[in-house]
């Protein structure tokens, strides 16, 4: 039975709540435990049991830290590592240029600093070189140095690897890897086809921490000390929450121990990007996923790609100040190229008709910095797998986003092996290609049929699934804490979502071109306040905005909003139905 009664909300889902398998879970943990029924409800979804519910509550690298040991070729980087400074050798550090890339060439010059090394920086640019590395760059930089680091890229580099004539190189990945590795002197990657899969959810960031631990190990051992490595764990956070890893094992230690020490505004990139963002209060997992990971990103999307690395990596006050405006800015830009590029997607997917298993869009001088971005705003909108392609000199570059229990990356990769994309790779949430224009609609027609074969074309909106019906009363700073206690929320290990049920909708605004700022509640009690973000890209904003004084369910997120030093408790609207 749908939860309130509702079938078909006005974003066309069906809302869920929780199974009565689960509601004796979180009822046999409220007794056994004594914990407050929000956090049991949470901890009873995520399937944590009453004797694992403390550690869970209080996730710890003491108890959950892997041996860095446990992962194939880490003592072997490690030692290279070591003797590189030992040596005084020359080093570079080659990063992709998104978040999870950054804050792994971060840790490491930060890490090499410590040391008196000042390692080069190189991130190659996403327009005229792509993602990872290439082959005219890996020569010229073996050519002047004698080490190079690959970060969250090269598991799959052969040929740019092998053209690092006369220089060693270690990759430090995550990305999934092939049935051979390159002929680098270490890949250290727990999605190597050869490992074990414990280690899968580890972002860059993470593996690269993973060997620095190994490096303070060896360093030990020889009757030396490295700089303390829980100081750095702000960017192994940051990486995870902004490369939507998991929110499991480790991962939710890294998260909780990395919002601590990022609150302490020790980093000078992470002080000035926060101030320039306007984040006045101690970070959260949201604000590193919606607000500082945007702008960290900007740089790789549509500026200079090493802007985001070189802001996370400084210790220069002014250097921050002035990277942290640069990317400010273009993050501002970014939003605006991407806002062209999605009206123009999203009326070539209304002309073409989203009913079939792909929806996809291309067009002249699309940015290829955002077309990925667009893909995944094309995903939401139409619950089908989406296709974004941007057109420059008869070549069309493109991204590609799925959707739950749809593989987008081997079809993709279909594609090319049949001739019919210059290349294209990914996995099953997430690809890439490279397409002549001129094939552009016969390659959509075939991976719309590939898709159709997974059952593409039959998806409907997912559920909705929600924990709990709250009155508004209810809805409260100490609830909001007492939930805060089960977190660090993400992928993997959503927040709570919850419904209030028949609430007169008391005012209305738009804000800015697609929000909607909303107060609700019942007659004569509480109010609330509500953000539903993008409302007006659905059928949310005009609804609500015209409510006519009906009664609706609404649906979503519960936030506390700071404004000017006071507290209050919020709701990201994420849905509603009339009541």
């Amino acid at each position: 039975m749908a939860f309130l009664g509702v079938e078909h909300s006005l974003t066309g889902r069906r809302w869920v709540g929780p199974d009565a398998a689960t509601d004796r879970a979180a009822e046999t943990l409220v007794q056994q435990t004594s914990l407050p029924r929000p956090v049991c409800q949470i901890l009873a979804r995520m399937g944590v049991s009453a004797n694992e519910a403390q550690a869970y509550l209080a996730p710890t690298l003491r108890d959950l830290m892997p041996d860095p040991r446990s992962l194939r070729d880490m003592e072997r980087a490690a030692a290279r590592i070591l003797a590189a400074v030992s040596q005084r050798q020359r080093i570079a550090v080659f990063a992709d240029y998104d978040v999870d890339g950054g804050s792994s060439a971060a840790l490491l010059l930060c890490w090499f600093r410590t040391q008196g090394i000042a390692a080069t920086l190189y991130v190659p640019d996403r327009i005229d070189e792509g993602y990872g590395p290439n082959e005219a760059a890996m020569s010229a930089l073996a050519a002047r140095h004698d080490l190079i680091i690959c970060v969250d890229c090269g598991t799959l580099s052969h040929g740019p690897i092998a053209a690092a004539d006369g220089a060693d190189v270690t990759v430090l990945d995550h990305h999934l890897g092939g049935e051979t590795l390159p002929d680098a002197l270490a890949v250290v990657n727990p999605n190597r086809q050869d490992e074990n899969g414990d280690l899968a959810h580890l972002c860059a960031a993470a593996v690269v921490f993973l060997v620095l631990v190994e490096v303070g190990r060896q360093m030990r051992a020889s009757g030396h000390s490295g700089p303390n490595l829980m100081d750095m764990l702000d960017l192994v956070g940051l990486a995870t929450v902004a490369d939507v890893a998991p929110l499991v094992g480790v991962n939710r230690a890294f998260v909780r121990q990395g919002l601590k020490v990022m609150a302490r505004r020790d980093r000078a990139g992470l002080v000035a990007l926060s101030d320039i963002a306007g984040l006045d209060t101690a970070p959260t997992p949201y604000h590193l996923g919606y607000m500082l990971g945007p702008r960290i990103n900007a740089g790789g999307r549509i500026g200079q790609a090493d802007l985001g690395a070189r802001l996370l990596a400084t210790d220069d006050p002014h250097e921050a100040a002035a990277l942290a405006e640069r990317l400010h800015n273009l993050n501002a830009e970014r939003r605006d190229i991407e806002a062209r590029v999605r009206a123009e997607a999203l009326a070539q997917c209304e002309e073409r008709g989203a009913d079939g298993p792909l929806a996809w869009a291309a067009g002249p001088g699309w940015h290829p910095g955002v077309v990925g971005i667009v893909a995944a705003r094309l995903k939401e909108a139409t619950h089908r797998p989406a296709i974004v392609i941007g057109i420059e000199d008869g070549i069309g570059k493109g991204s590609g986003r799925s959707v739950s229990g749809i593989d987008l990356g081997a079809p993709i990769q279909r594609l090319a092996a049949e001739g019919l994309l210059i290349k294209g790779g990914g996995h099953k949430m997430a690809a890439g290609l490279t397409v002549a224009e001129d094939k552009i609609d016969e390659a959509m027609a075939r991976l719309a049929e590939l898709l159709s074969r997974q059952g593409a074309d039959a998806l409907g909106p997912a559920d909705l699934r929600l924990d709990a019906a709250l009155m508004p009363a209810a809805a409260t700073i100490e609830l909001l804490e007492q939930i805060e206690a089960a977190g660090p929320f993400g992928a993997g290990a959503p927040g709570p979502r919850y419904a209030f049920s028949a609430v007169q909708i008391l005012h209305a605004r738009r804000v800015g071109e697609t929000h909607l700022k909303l107060t609700f509640g019942t007659q004569g009690g509480t109010r609330l306040d509500a953000i539903a973000f993008g409302a007006f890209d659905t059928p949310l904003g005009p609804a609500l905005s015209d409510h006519g004084g009906a009664p609706f369910h609404l649906a979503g997120r519960l936030e506390i909003n700071t404004f000017r030093g006071r507290q209050s408790v919020q709701l990201q609207l994420q849905d509603a139905a009339p009541a």
